[in-house]
Parts: C-alpha cells; sequence; structure tokens
C-alpha cells in the first residue's frame, strides 16, 4: 500500500509538470529526501516580463508630462514557490515575490524622486501563500474519498476556477483580475487567511475555505437621495468569509497538490470539467444615507467550464483550450472598483475636456455589483518535424460585463498568441487588449486599447 500510495503521489506530480508542455523539463527543481521520492522539496522560480504601448484615458499625465500614448516596461510578476513533502501526509508551502514594477512605479513604499530609492526601485518582497496542510484521507484509504486539511495564508478561495488559476501557463498573457474580485482590499494579492478542506470524490473535486478577510475601512460617500448610495469596502472587525469551489471532471483527472488551476495544457491532458462556486462574507461593504450608515454582504457567484482536448493525428500534437464562466457579484448598492494593471499615469490638473470617471492611464470599472460574462479560447497550431518545440497558439477572450452603477453595459476583447519555445517554461506571448472608458454614467462607453508582449521564463 505505501509504494502504491507513493507512486500516486509521484505520478500527480509527473502530470503536473508534464502539463506545462515541456517533456524534457522532468521533475524540476526538485530535491528527494529518500530513496523512494516521496519525502521531497520541490522549488519553481519565475519571472514575467511585460513591453507594452497603452491608449491613455483622457486626462492622464506620465511623470509630469500630459499624454494619450505611452510605451511603459515591467515585472508583472517575479516569484519563487517552494513546497515540501515531509511525509506522505504533511506537507508545507511558501510563495513569495513582487509584482508590478516598472519603470516609474511599483517600488518599495515610499521610494520617490531621483536616485537609489527613487521611482519603481527596489519593490516590496512579500508572501502571497504560506500554508501547511495534513492528508487526513489519502488517494485508496477510502475508496474514491480523499480529504486534506490546512491552514495559513493560502489561494483556496473558491468562486471559479479562474479566482484560483495558476499564473504560469494562462491562455491569454493575463488573468481577466475581475475574477480575483477581492484583491488587494479584503485579501493580500488574491489570498486570504484561514483554515481550508480539499479532496475528491471519485470524479467529483472539491475545495472549500473559512476565513478572517483582512479589515478595510474605506468611509462611504454620504448621499441624500435613497437609490444613490455606493457601497465601498469597509468590513469594520471583519466577519468570517466562506468560500468553495465544486468541480466534476469528466474525461481525464486533474491533479489538487496544490491550488493553482491549469490554463492550457497543451494538448497533454484530455479535460473537460463543470463548476460552480461562492464566496460570502457578511456586512463587508458599507453605505451612508442622510448620514445613517448601512451595512452590505457580499456575495458572489459564479458557474464555469473548462476543457482541453487534443485534436486530429496525434503526431502534430494539436489542441483546443476554452474557458467560459458566468459571475454574479453583489458588493452592495452601486459598488465599482476601478482597476488597471501597472497603471503608471496620473491626473493632468490641467486637461480640458471629458475625464474618464474611472481615472487616468488604464483605469478601467473592474469589479462591480452585477453580473460578468467571460469566456476564452485558444488552437495549439500543429507542431513542425523540424522544430518540435517551436509551437504556436492563437487565441481570443471576450469579457460581458453589465454594472448596476452604469445604465450601459461594456464588451471588451483580447486577441493574440503564445509562442512557445519550449512550452510554458519558455515563451512569448502577444495581444491586444480593448478596455471600456466611461465618461458618463448614463452613456454607453467608449473603448480604448494595449499591445502587450510578454516575455516569460520559469523553472
Amino acid at each position: 500500500m505505501k509504494k502504491i500510495l507513493s507512486f500516486i503521489g509521484l505520478a500527480l506530480i509527473s502530470s503536473s509538470l508534464y502539463s506545462q508542455g515541456s517533456p524534457d523539463y522532468g521533475n524540476g527543481l526538485k530535491i528527494n529526501l529518500n530513496p523512494e521520492g516521496d519525502k521531497y522539496i520541490r522549488f519553481i522560480l519565475w519571472d514575467q516580463f511585460w513591453i507594452r504601448n497603452t491608449e491613455m484615458n483622457p486626462g492622464s499625465m506620465v511623470g509630469g508630462e500630459p499624454t494619450d500614448n505611452t510605451w511603459n516596461l515591467g515585472n508583472r510578476r517575479a516569484r519563487a514557490l517552494a513546497y515540501a513533502q515531509i511525509s506522505k501526509r504533511y506537507m508545507i508551502l511558501a510563495h513569495f515575490g513582487i509584482n508590478n514594477q516598472t519603470f516609474i512605479n511599483g517600488g518599495a513604499t515610499g521610494t520617490t524622486g531621483t536616485g537609489g530609492y527613487g521611482n519603481g526601485k527596489k519593490p516590496q518582497l512579500f508572501f502571497h501563500d504560506a500554508w501547511n496542510e495534513y492528508a487526513v484521507v489519502l488517494p485508496g484509504e477510502a475508496g474514491k474519498f480523499s480529504l486534506t486539511l490546512g491552514g495559513g495564508l493560502h489561494y483556496y478561495m473558491g468562486l471559479s476556477r479562474m479566482t484560483m488559476a495558476s499564473t504560469l501557463n494562462f491562455l491569454t498573457v493575463d488573468s481577466p483580475i475581475f475574477s480575483w474580485p477581492l484583491i488587494d482590499n479584503s485579501d493580500q494579492f488574491a489570498r486570504q487567511m484561514g483554515v481550508f478542506a480539499k479532496g475528491k470524490y471519485g470524479k467529483f473535486e472539491y475545495r472549500m475555505s473559512l476565513n478572517k478577510p483582512f479589515a478595510t475601512d474605506l468611509t462611504p460617500t454620504n448621499s441624500l437621495v435613497s437609490g444613490n448610495e455606493v457601497a465601498v469596502d469597509n468590513n469594520g472587525n471583519p466577519n468570517w468569509s466562506k468560500a468553495g469551489y465544486f468541480e466534476y471532471q469528466f474525461l481525464d483527472t486533474e491533479s489538487n497538490v496544490l491550488p493553482f488551476k491549469v490554463g492550457s495544457y497543451l494538448g497533454t491532458k484530455k479535460v473537460f470539467n463543470l463548476g460552480a462556486g461562492f464566496y460570502h462574507q457578511a456586512e463587508g461593504t458599507r453605505t451612508s444615507l442622510n448620514s445613517n450608515i448601512e451595512k452590505h454582504d457580499i456575495t458572489l457567484l459564479s458557474v464555469d467550464a473548462f476543457a482541453d482536448i487534443p485534436l486530429g493525428n496525434a503526431k502534430h500534437k494539436m489542441a483546443v483550450s476554452a474557458y467560459a464562466g458566468y459571475f454574479n457579484y453583489n458588493f452592495g448598492p452601486n459598488y465599482i472598483r476601478n482597476l488597471g494593471i501597472m497603471n503608471i499615469a496620473a491626473n493632468d490638473p490641467n486637461f480640458v475636456g471629458q475625464r474618464a470617471i474611472a481615472g487616468p492611464g488604464n483605469l478601467q470599472p473592474m469589479i462591480g455589483t452585477g453580473d460578468i460574462i467571460y469566456a476564452q479560447a485558444g488552437l495549439l497550431l500543429p507542431s513542425q518535424a523540424d522544430k518540435p518545440k517551436i509551437r504556436i497558439q492563437p487565441f481570443a477572450a471576450y469579457t460581458h460585463k453589465n454594472f448596476d452603477a452604469y445604465e450601459k453595459p461594456s464588451s471588451q476583447f483580447d486577441v493574440g498568441a503564445n509562442w512557445f519555445l519550449d512550452g510554458h517554461h519558455a515563451k512569448i506571448t502577444t495581444q491586444y487588449s480593448t478596455r471600456p472608458v466611461y465618461t458618463s454614467p448614463t452613456e454607453s462607453p467608449t473603448s480604448k486599447g494595449e499591445f502587450i508582449v510578454q516575455l516569460q521564463i520559469y523553472l
């Protein structure tokens, strides 16, 4: 039985590694702690570097200079992760790094001006994850059922597959961001502190967590008219949050050793899953009407589907990857959160004209009370006999948002391609994306765009 369990664990690890699309990678940066290899430490290191051209929202300036179009360079992510299987039941994990460092911002707290601690320099290194877990019921001990319990700063945040997405193997250049609906408000970069349970029953996989959200204290703007209140993140002494994600895996079974959901398997697995999830925190936001404060629950729901299917003759190694999800968010009345990845712009105080409601740079209404529909699909083109490692995967994505705060919905799209040099371990991604620009809450938005080239490497 011990040998069988060891084999299962190694098979799960190997399939996770091979899923990155590089058969030469083997077991990666792994140190075995015993001859059988079922006690080990594994290290993962990665960097995602962006070169980007952005059409700015009206009224933007960069470095004190007004602009409507700007080039930008930045480290989207530079991270390290280590996990150790101390025994067949006990595992610990630590994940740390930096995000969103540009030539002008994203540096350490207080960095500004010119010099050794100037604009954008020496960003803060912090922990993204730090937890331990214990396998109460290992695979094979109770028929089809398994159960693992854990606790710490963790990524088992429920809601959707995209909410727990791996950043190493996105189909598109990045997450659609709205799938991390609490990002850096009541969570720490998509994580909260708490306890979790995960496991399987045959083809059914479950993940649940109970967490103490990080405290928020934004002051709501007082409204004098009922119906015009705007909810903001203010949870005081936070109530516990509850989250879960439940998924049925019709074809190949995915590994759940780590929480990170694969975005594209590059034809190395045959996967079709349907899932549903939730997140709930009582009294997570507040509004003010005639100086009377009202608290509101945060209730987030989703249903989604994921497929990654090899196509045609096996020797061509073609595959289609697709994901679709419906998200229903309730943060309280008229809640809107405007975000922009690595936004480098500030407001131009001398601008004359209609500014974007979201603000300068590439800010957009990213998260809000209302409904979101998202879909993405990509096609891995046939491999070439003379250059089998060089692969091309064109893709497209579409997002439709209907937020209560705006009378008109918005639509946006992403189109691009992954240029694989060695699977996801060494790839270049090119992508053009649009975003909505609202200048009035009652009118349809206009659109701005940006072009991104990402250089990714991970070990």
